[in-house]
Order: C-alpha cells, then sequence, then structure tokens
C-alpha cells in the first residue's frame, strides 16, 4: 500500500489554501484510506478482487465513513488509515445497492476531521470543484464539473443523475467531492470517458451526496434502505450501435439460469420494446420487487426467443459481513 501512495498532483494542479474560503486541512484529513479484504470464494471476488484500495469519507463525530459500496461488498476486514498513519479496523455496516453508497463504522477511535454534507443540485456545470483522495494535498486535484446527467451501468445500476467532472483523478473509488463552499457534492464511483464538443475526454463520475439523506436513517438502522429490492437479473449488458447485448452472467444468477447467453440482444421486457439500457431497468424494476418474473424477448442467431427469468435479491447471493 505504501508504495501506491508515491506519487504527487503537479503542483499547479493542487488546491493550495489561499485558493478556497473554507480550512482546507480539516478537508484533506477528512478523508481516508479504506483496504477491504474479500474472500476468494465471495460473489464479487472475480469481477472487483479480493483486495480494494479506495477512500471514504468522515462525515459524523462518531467517525462513521461514507464510501462507494463496491469497495466493501462482502468484505471480511476493513482498515480505515488516517493522513498521519494511524489505521484503524472497520466494520461494513451498509451498503444500498440502489444509489451506491456503503457506510463503515470504525472499531476504534478516528481521530479525524468531519466533512459537511452539502447538496449537489446546487452544483452547475462548469462549476470549480475539487476532487480529493487520501493523502493530503498531493492527492487533491482542481477540477470542474462538464454535466450532469443520467447514468446506467452494465451491472444493473442507473442513477437519475450522475456527477462527471474532468480532468481524471486516478483514485477515484470514494473519493470527495469538495465544492467551493467546502462541503462534500459526491462520492467517487467510476473512471469514464467523456465527450463535450466533438471530442473525447477523461474524467471521473460521482454519486450525489443528496442520495444519501433520506436514506441514512434506515442503512444505520437496518444495514440498508426499507424499501422492497428490485428484481435483479444478474444480466450484464452493453449499449452499442442503438442495441443491448448480453456482455456477460453472473455465474448461477437468474439470466444464467433462464438460459440467456453472452451475445444475446435485448429487444423486449414483458412485451415491451426497450429503447436503451436505463429504459430496460427501469421497465425490469416497474414489475415488482426482487422474485418477479421477467419475461424477456432476445435475438440469437437470427432467432427470435420469449424467456422467462425468476429475478432475484442480488444481496442473497452476497456473504455478510461479521462483526469481529
Amino acid at each position: 500500500m505504501a508504495e501506491s501512495m508515491q506519487w504527487a498532483f503537479p503542483l499547479a494542479a493542487q488546491p493550495a489554501p489561499t485558493d478556497v474560503a473554507f480550512d482546507l486541512r480539516a478537508a484533506l484529513d477528512a478523508v481516508v484510506m479504506l483496504h477491504s479484504e474479500i474472500a476468494e470464494d465471495a460473489f464479487t471476488a472475480s469481477i472487483l478482487g479480493t483486495e480494494r484500495l479506495g477512500n471514504g469519507v468522515v462525515i459524523r463525530e462518531d467517525g462513521l465513513v461514507l464510501t462507494i459500496g463496491y469497495l466493501i461488498t462482502e468484505a471480511q476486514t476493513i482498515w480505515l488509515t488516517l493522513n498521519d498513519g494511524t489505521a484503524v479496523p472497520g466494520h461494513a455496516l451498509a451498503y444500498d445497492q440502489a444509489s451506491g453508497f456503503g457506510l463503515v463504522q470504525p472499531l476504534g477511535r478516528l481521530r479525524a476531521p468531519v466533512l459537511a454534507r452539502g447538496s449537489a443540485a446546487s452544483a452547475v456545470t462548469g462549476a470549480e470543484v475539487i476532487v480529493i483522495g487520501y493523502g493530503g494535498r498531493e492527492h487533491a486535484l482542481k477540477a470542474r464539473i462538464v454535466e450532469k446527467r443520467e447514468f446506467a451501468g452494465y451491472w444493473e445500476y442507473l442513477l437519475d443523475e450522475a456527477i462527471f467532472t474532468t480532468p481524471p483523478h486516478p483514485q477515484w473509488g470514494g473519493a470527495a467531492l469538495v465544492g467551493a463552499d467546502g462541503r462534500l457534492l459526491g462520492i467517487g464511483s467510476l473512471l469514464v470517458q467523456e465527450g463535450q464538443g466533438g471530442e473525447s475526454a477523461s474524467g471521473n463520475m460521482f454519486v450525489p451526496v443528496d442520495l444519501l439523506e433520506p436514506i441514512l436513517d434506515e442503512m444505520l438502522r437496518f444495514g440498508g434502505p426499507a424499501r422492497p429490492p428490485r428484481p435483479w437479473l444478474g444480466m450484464y449488458t452493453g449499449e452499442a450501435e442503438q442495441r443491448l447485448a448480453v456482455t456477460a452472467l453472473a455465474a448461477g444468477g437468474p439470466a444464467d439460469r433462464a438460459g440467456v447467453q453472452p451475445g444475446d440482444i435485448v429487444l423486449e421486457v414483458a412485451g415491451e420494446r426497450v429503447a436503451g439500457l436505463a429504459d430496460m431497468f427501469r421497465k425490469v424494476w416497474r414489475l415488482g420487487r426482487a422474485g418477479v418474473e421477467v419475461p424477456l424477448t432476445l435475438t440469437r442467431d437470427a432467432q427470435v426467443l420469449h424467456l422467462q427469468l425468476r429475478s432475484a435479491d442480488r444481496n442473497d447471493f452476497l456473504k455478510k459481513p461479521q462483526l469481529q
């Protein structure tokens, strides 16, 4: 882990205390390194790996850490490290599949400042922001918001409005997106290619922190929101040339059991034509809660197939965190 810290952004790309109207040092120290270890037989191990390194943000006085959920999914052990080198074990307290947020409770005193939460709704395209990864000012990057729009992920994930920034931060997972007032606007999720003015540029996608407010209490009490789980197909689907192609399947998942194959083209959900990945997800989720039958119309080798998938709750396939 130490070797991964031996780099720095150019000074001109780093925020300076004189550039901002808030306590930059406190904001930097509110971002911690998150290191998790996952069992080799875990459901997500083959996709996300058994050792995951990213960031988390301290959001409460008791040390509660907000991060991106894939870093802590099925985690057996979690360590939180402060900028001064102090390391504290943590417990994966909650994960919300819909937003992608994860919460980690430190199992010891986490002497770090709290980063106050703002609202991404007030952040406009073109606004200057700071992306903060663990490691102090050297790992903080001056950036700007280039777009706010819908985002659909092939792993059955959808945000009505995500935040996209440029230039890219290489430590994007769980990184803090901070506005001009020093408040948290979002949590880093992905490295993406964004097109603007006919050109393509790398950047990061952030989950707006606004999505946390309605579900935080339920995540703390129940380990996740109290709403019914969405139907999950275990079908990884890509969108290209106005077609939805199945690229991979979760082994033993609903689509795999129903006979869906990589390369199949998705045409309809419950007899309704699909118009893109986001539209497909919404049509599936409208059918009911996890466990509902999902009729799919596919094409394979010029043949039209009609399959019935018994959806599932994705969480049933995951190893649950154990409090040590």
